[in-house]
């Protein structure tokens, strides 16, 4: 039986030890799992994309600072909720990065008990968008499993087109393109069309 707290994780990317050593004891107290980085870069390289978690980052550090950590988690698409620790001179900046996603920050020092109810907003907000990211990648999971040609195919049915116009398209027969259709329809785990036209837009499937 696992003993690891059952409330998420929170990841805590400071430069500075003392903020992580108290962020760590506040946190853990209140039985979230802490995991701390002294820097942007050894973040980057141990985080775990598959796990349900939060992320408290310094604004300013040396390296990588927050902003810049924050602009490489959106281009990966990262579903990780951000919050920024930030210093008096740095609110303008902070509410640009709420603009761009944060979903807050806090000024040193902290208030324990807005720290605590902003942490566990954050890992509520994560588990519905971890339950996305899953779904997405679930889905390309299924799509890297079709050749080029039968990708075209799909790309085909998905436009509405009819299996003499998608064989005229691609230049083969329409045994070939029945054929191609019945390979993806298997491939995707598709009963019907609308299944399929689900999958291939991104959207779940009816549940059976």
């Amino acid at each position: 039986m696992s003993l690891l707290p059952k409330k998420g994780t929170v990841y805590v990317v400071d430069d500075d030890e003392a903020v992580r050593d108290s962020l760590q004891w506040l946190l853990e107290g209140k039985g979230f799992r802490v995991r701390c980085f002294d820097s942007a870069e050894s973040f980057l390289s141990r985080y775990d994309a598959r796990e349900v978690a939060c992320l408290i980052v310094d604004i300013r550090m040396g390296g990588m600072t927050g902003l810049e950590l924050q602009t490489r988690l959106i281009e990966a698409r990262s579903p990780l909720p951000i919050v920024f620790i930030t210093g008096h001179g740095d609110v303008p900046m902070a509410v640009d990065t709420m603009k761009k996603g944060a979903m807050d920050f806090i000024q040193k020092p902290f208030n324990e008990d807005q720290l605590v109810g902003l942490v566990e907003r954050m890992l509520d907000h994560a588990k519905d968008s971890f339950a996305d990211f899953q779904t997405a990648a679930s889905r390309d999971a299924l799509l890297s499993k079709l050749t080029l040609r039968e990708s075209q195919v799909l790309d085909r049915i998905v436009a509405g087109r009819l299996n003499k116009q998608i064989a005229d398209d691609l230049g083969i027969s329409i045994k070939t393109v029945e054929a191609h259709r019945a390979n993806i329809m298997e491939k995707l785990s598709a009963n019907t069309v609308a299944d399929l036209l689900k999958i291939a837009l991104g959207q779940n499937a009816p549940k059976t």
